[in-house]
């Protein structure tokens, strides 16, 4: 039988979906739904939202990034209860597109969920979960430019996914693979978008 924590994920994805009401949804709603003590949850969501088709929604990588930006300075200062500003909140985003993207994600995260597990938990301590906090952090700020080059914002929102994934299900492994994607994400995107 599997562990509780491997439907982390698609657990995320159902309150998600559960939120959608209308014809667009509010930001404010999905973490009302999520919860404000879910840094890890609310990271997930809107990471994997930029990284689905979903993305095609104008400007919702640079939404995505200032997100993740405010919820990763709450983390390292030890915030317990999210907070972000009202000009986030307030965002709105489209019922189809959303449900279309949550849709598409459900595959690619059943799939990942069977390799997740509960290792390498000292990632999880301070000062150890500092550094990819730090790293993301730093990636967030070139995630607004990315718009520019075709794919690199969602291939960055997808790192910083497996990132919420890994703290989520406490997989140590999959914490410090995502460190090392964090560290190409920047290079790869400034050689696709110069090359040829």
């Amino acid at each position: 039988m599997s562990h509780p924590r491997t439907r982390a994920l698609s657990d995320v994805l159902d309150q998600l979906e559960s939120s959608v009401e209308g014809e667009s949804v509010k930001v404010e709603t999905v973490i009302a739904k999520l919860g404000h003590r879910s840094f890890a949850s609310l990271m997930l969501v809107f990471s994997l939202i930029s990284a689905s088709p979903a993305s095609a929604i104008p400007g919702i990588t640079a939404t995505v990034a200032a997100i993740v930006f405010i919820l990763v300075v709450q983390m390292i200062a030890g915030r317990d209860c999210v907070w972000l500003p009202d000009f986030v909140t307030r965002r709105e985003m489209s019922r189809a597109k959303l449900c279309k993207g949550i849709g598409w994600l459900r595959g690619p995260v059943r799939f990942t969920e069977r390799f997740l597990k509960t290792r390498l938990t000292f990632f999880f301590h301070r000062p150890w979960l500092w550094l990819p906090l730090i790293l993301i952090l730093g990636l967030t700020l070139f995630m607004p430019f990315m718009e520019i080059i075709p794919t690199s914002g969602s291939i960055a929102s997808a790192v910083i996914a497996l990132f919420a994934a890994g703290l989520l299900t406490r997989d140590g492994i999959v914490v410090l693979a995502s460190m090392l994607l964090l560290l190409a994400v920047p290079l790869a995107a400034w050689q696709f978008g110069f090359s040829g």
